[in-house]
């Protein structure tokens, strides 16, 4: 496995094991672990897309990163 390989597998690993807690309810969809396992996970996977050159993941996890961060923002503000 190349470096490339080895970031792109924990990415991987880090969204489906938030999409995992999430379907059988062990963490929320709306809750700061979710929003932070998928950013790291879509960080990692669209770093290792670019090390590569595969430019559509580059955009798709590049996206899901942000998306993922904004999420984790939201649950941050305060509530009146």
């Amino acid at each position: 496995m190349t470096v490339a390989d080895i970031i792109g597998t924990i990415g991987v690993g880090l969204i489906l094991i938030a999409y995992f807690c999430n379907t059988f309810g062990w963490i929320s969809g709306k809750g700061k672990l979710f929003f932070l396992l998928n950013a790291a996970g879509a960080g990692l996977a669209c770093y290792a897309s670019w090390l590569i050159s595969y430019w559509p993941f580059v955009v798709l996890e590049g996206t899901w990163f942000l998306i993922s961060v904004v999420g984790l923002a939201r649950t941050f503000k305060v509530k009146d």
